[in-house]
């Protein structure tokens, strides 16, 4: 393996970097204490083709991989703006398109979603099933030439923001496992019947996030995404790309907030001397320096197999996981060293800290992943 970035990487980081840079952690922070989408940027992201970097070139997308639209999440999120959407519509709902929409679904969607003008969220959570597929509730019947959809989807991200979204729904009932039989479906965001209703949110994100009621959504059939009752199988196809972005954007958050706890460590002097020179400040710094390190690594490994077509899914927890308690620690070792000035909205930490423990818990929570470590990894009982 080589660990030098090739030409194409660097030139790739610079520009996400430059085109970020001329927002800037303020611009950041003024949207997530306002609960505003960091809209702009996106734009500009997108207009330089950077939204859209793994979406097929045929559709107006840039025909790279997953290691390049990390790359994006990595350096918007290390240059102070961190965007959560890039995971759930560029990695998600667009890898699930890419692959498993039909030519009038990847014409209709994927050119607007690889330009930045179209987002596409997804929606999998519920109040009494969380992410486990086995005990969704949300359904789909065939009614015609239409699917009818009832239930309740819960924490979605971003729904004000999108024009679609791709949702996960119970269409059936496997005879022989028992389980559900699930599908995908390409929804508007205004289709009648679909009711979103804002989540009051404490951490201070440009994303809201969204309770989604679907009262008797009357879809027409070509709205089916894949194969029906397939989607069990599919959806893990949108899930290892989530976790590898959601990985990346804890490598920048860990990036930028150790940026600025070392420089004020350098800059901040006590008693006549910067108060970087003590090591109950430098060593919790150095340690999740390491950390951060290590969780970009981990990052790259997942990426890298998935694009290849390895088996990705333990590196992708791995990473996520790996990442999201180094971005924590990150952030939490850089209010720690700001003091006072830590909490406040000038130095802009909060948020930062705010979306690194979001990301501990979701997409995917730090027990599940390590109960599939135990189980797939350790061949352990399973524990649920």
């Amino acid at each position: 393996m080589d660990f030098i970035e090739s030409d194409e990487h660097v030139a790739i980081r610079e520009a996400v970097a430059a085109i970020t840079t001329k927002f800037g952690p303020d611009y950041y922070t003024r949207h997530a204490l306002a609960h505003e989408p960091t809209t702009d940027l996106w734009k500009a992201l997108g207009n330089s083709g950077f939204i859209g970097i793994n979406l097929p070139e045929e559709y107006g997308g840039g025909g790279a991989g997953m290691t390049e639209l990390a790359l994006v999440c990595e350096e918007t999120a290390a240059h102070g703006c961190p965007l959560l959407l890039l995971l759930v519509s560029s990695a998600i709902s667009g890898e699930l398109i890419a692959k498993y929409g039909s030519d009038d679904q990847r014409q209709r969607w994927l050119p607007g979603m690889a330009s930045g003008e179209t987002k596409v969220v997804f929606a999998i959570t519920e109040p009494d099933a969380g992410s486990n597929t086995h005990e969704l509730s949300t359904h789909a019947v065939r009614d015609g030439d239409d699917y009818v959809l009832n239930g309740t989807k819960y924490y979605i991200s971003g729904v004000d923001e999108a024009e679609a979204l791709v949702v996960v729904a119970r269409t059936g009932h496997d005879e022989v496992t028992g389980r559900a039989q699930l599908s995908l479906f390409l929804i508007p965001t205004d289709a009648p019947g679909l009711v979103k209703n804002v989540l009051p949110v404490g951490v201070a994100l440009p994303e809201r996030q969204f309770t989604l009621h679907f009262d008797d959504v009357r879809v027409p059939a070509d709205s089916l995404l894949g194969v029906e009752h397939e989607g069990f199988s599919q959806v893990f196809d949108g899930l290892n790309p989530e976790r590898i972005t959601g990985a990346a954007i804890c490598v920048g958050v860990g990036r930028f907030t150790l940026g600025r706890a070392a420089e004020y460590a350098r800059t901040r002097t006590v008693w006549g001397q910067p108060i970087g020179m003590h090591q109950g400040l430098s060593h919790p710094l150095a340690k999740a320096q390491i950390e951060v390190q290590l969780a970009a690594l981990a990052t790259a490994k997942a990426a890298w197999l998935y694009e290849h077509g390895k088996p990705a899914a333990e590196a992708s927890n791995v990473a996520k996981y790996a990442a999201a308690e180094a971005a924590v620690a990150a952030a939490d070792a850089a209010i720690q060293t700001h003091g006072g000035n830590g909490l406040s909205n000038d130095y802009g930490l909060l948020p930062q800290w705010g979306l690194a423990r979001l990301l501990r818990i979701a997409p995917v929570s730090r027990e599940m992943i390590l109960n599939y470590v135990a189980q797939h990894s350790l061949q352990l009982p399973r524990s649920y």
